[in-house]
């Protein structure tokens, strides 16, 4: 009998934005699943204790952090070059970086603007060319998108972040055309609304606020849940997945407290 074939043991994967949420729990996931794992972020001390955490468990990957803004492309070209220079090649990319600010389309600044797209789309676009090229070179890879469901719908208040994310999915579905004939599967993944500290941020809420896993009647979900997708993404089990967008947001539920709290009804 088949079966699935989810490791990502003995892989090398470069994971950006990784010193808290999303990105955090996908680095910690693969790193589990026996991954090396090379993660950045924009403060080194923020992101240097979440290696020294994997690099402590036991039968877990190697991890090795570097402070990188992914909004400058030297900065992006010399990760690369030093992530190669520690494990030697890297087999996945997951482009989790981003933020992001509320504010109605008439008040964003062109500064602010700017700074969106920066962070979001063009940070994006920096990785997946320059890891690309070392994909490429090599024997093929894999690379994972993080986009957003206000991506995907009208989400006011947050213009400038949704068309980056819009763009980022169809970066993705083009990408995957453009370097299949390399060996390079590209997909996206679209989180609905997610327990993070940006989330928390965003939404003037306490964390404390937040509704448990465990809890059925939620609208909010989890960092270790998305990081699961991208862990089936990266696999040879999503090997004729390429060009997709797995939309990961959960059901809203009716009279749920927790919504009508937030104003999410």
């Amino acid at each position: 009998m088949h079966e699935p074939e989810f490791g990502v043991a003995g892989k090398t994967a470069i994971v950006t934005g990784a010193s808290q949420g999303i990105g955090r729990a996908i680095a910690e996931t693969l790193a589990a699943g026996g991954a090396d794992v090379a993660i950045c972020s924009r403060s080194m001390d923020r992101v240097g204790p979440v290696a020294e955490e994997i690099n402590e468990a036991e039968d877990a990957g190697e991890a090795f952090a570097i402070e990188c803004n992914v909004r400058e492309r030297e900065q992006v070209e010399a990760f690369v070059e030093e992530t190669v220079e520690e494990f030697g090649d890297i087999d996945i990319l997951v482009n989790n970086a981003g933020g992001e600010f509320v504010a109605p389309f008439e008040d964003i600044s062109p500064n602010g603007w700017n700074s969106i797209i920066d962070l979001n789309l063009n940070s994006t676009v920096h990785c997946a060319q320059v890891v690309g090229e070392v994909m490429r070179e090599g024997d093929g890879g894999v690379i994972v998108n993080l986009s957003s469901v206000n991506g995907q719908h009208p989400a006011p208040n947050e213009s400038h972040y949704s068309a980056a994310k819009a763009a980022i999915i169809r970066l993705t579905e083009t990408l995957a055309v453009e370097w299949a004939d390399d060996g390079i599967r590209v997909n996206c993944v679209a989180p609905g609304l997610i327990q993070t500290p940006g989330v928390a941020d965003t939404l003037g809420i306490r964390s404390e606020q937040m509704p448990s896993r465990e809890e059925t009647d939620r609208r909010i979900g989890h960092s270790e849940e998305i990081a699961d997708v991208v862990q089936f993404l990266v696999s040879p089990a999503a090997s004729f997945v390429t060009g997709e967008t797995i939309t990961a947001k959960g059901v809203p539920r009716p009279g749920n407290s927790f919504d009508v709290d937030l104003g999410l009804e």
